[in-house]
């Protein structure tokens, strides 16, 4: 399975991973924002086992693990950099030693934009070790649209310069994406989205203007793989004990909504022999042609039950149809 990152023209696998888990512990604006221990080795043999099984797009971010996610991403594909595609983030304040992310003081007041952009890009070609990013991300969700117009100037002349391919915006906001991505560089929109929640809207722009939609949190960080119950908890450095801007969690734990909205469409999610998590990442697909699904991951195993999706391809329309109908009473 194949799909293009919009106006760019290059061309992906149907699906992504996500590279946040794999940067193991860090802090975000003061708190935990990694999700627990991770294993370096068994984070590097699962690149290349997505490799292996089909998958060429990566996703990660300068804040993952405060660099940690670059550098893992960057060993791994060492000598198979030509077969991959890499998406990074830019906008924050990044410690590599304190394991630390905080803001550029007020993003809406700085002076030294282009400064940090540029800056902020040669600290990731270093952790990734490449010369270029396929895909470059602002990062800030809730940056104005008139700072990230000032920022795109900047990133229209790295385009030219080389050292990025393809840009775009990892935010909710259609405003903001309807005046940013109205250029022919930017290809690619990074937005939250699942069986259970996402802008719709603004997926239709993304079909309408030409650019592609990588989807974050298309598990629903986990729920969606139905291994959560009602009374799981989350160690303290893991983000999900945390995550009260989700809204499938509330006080450490996943909500009873969507545990039991799960339940309903768990039959028709996993038709056809898939599992939960093909399952959900099926109806993804099934959504829309320009949708790339991200989901993360920290094991080999997890790995290959992701990668297993694309051997079923996107849900039908008559599953798609009957999960609307399902979740139409639920939501």
């Amino acid at each position: 399975m194949k799909r293009t990152l919009g106006k760019s023209g290059i061309e992906v696998s149907a699906l992504g991973l996500g590279c946040w888990a794999i940067g193991g512990p860090w802090i975000f604006l003061g708190k935990p924002a990694g999700w627990s221990s991770v294993d370096d080795n068994e984070s590097i043999r699962a690149i290349q086992k997505a490799v292996e099984m089909g998958v060429n797009f990566f996703d990660t971010a300068a804040n993952y693990g405060a660099g940690h996610s670059e550098s893992i991403l960057g060993k791994a594909i060492g000598s198979i950099r030509d077969k991959v595609v890499i998406s990074t983030k830019f906008g924050y304040n990044v410690d590599e030693k304190s394991k630390s992310v905080s803001l550029h003081n007020d993003p809406e007041e700085d002076s030294n934009l282009a400064e940090h952009v540029r800056s902020e890009l040669e600290a990731s070609l270093r952790r990734l070790n490449t010369d270029y990013v396929d895909v470059y991300l602002i990062h800030v969700w809730g940056l104005s649209i008139e700072r990230a117009l000032e920022a795109r100037q900047v990133l229209d002349a790295l385009v030219k310069e080389g050292t990025i391919r393809t840009y775009g915006w990892s935010t909710d906001r259609t405003d903001a994406i309807e005046e940013f991505a109205d250029t022919p560089n930017c290809s690619v929109i990074q937005q939250q989205f699942s069986v259970f929640d996402g802008n719709r809207e603004l997926l239709s722009h993304c079909e309408q203007a030409g650019l592609a939609s990588m989807n974050r949190g298309p598990l629903g960080m986990g729920i969606l793989t139905g291994k959560f119950t009602k009374d799981t908890t989350f160690s303290n450095d893991d983000v999900r004990k945390f995550a009260e801007w989700h809204p499938g969690f509330k006080n450490g734990k996943p909500i009873q909504k969507w545990l039991t909205a799960l339940d309903s469409v768990r039959e028709v999610l996993t038709a056809n022999g898939r599992t939960l998590t093909q399952g959900a990442l099926a109806w993804i697909w099934g959504r829309s042609a320009v949708t790339i699904p991200i989901p993360g991951f920290k094991t080999v195993k997890q790995i290959e039950e992701n990668c297993g999706a694309m051997q079923f391809g996107p849900l039908t329309s008559p599953q798609m149809e009957e999960i609307d109908k399902i979740l139409g009473s639920v939501f």
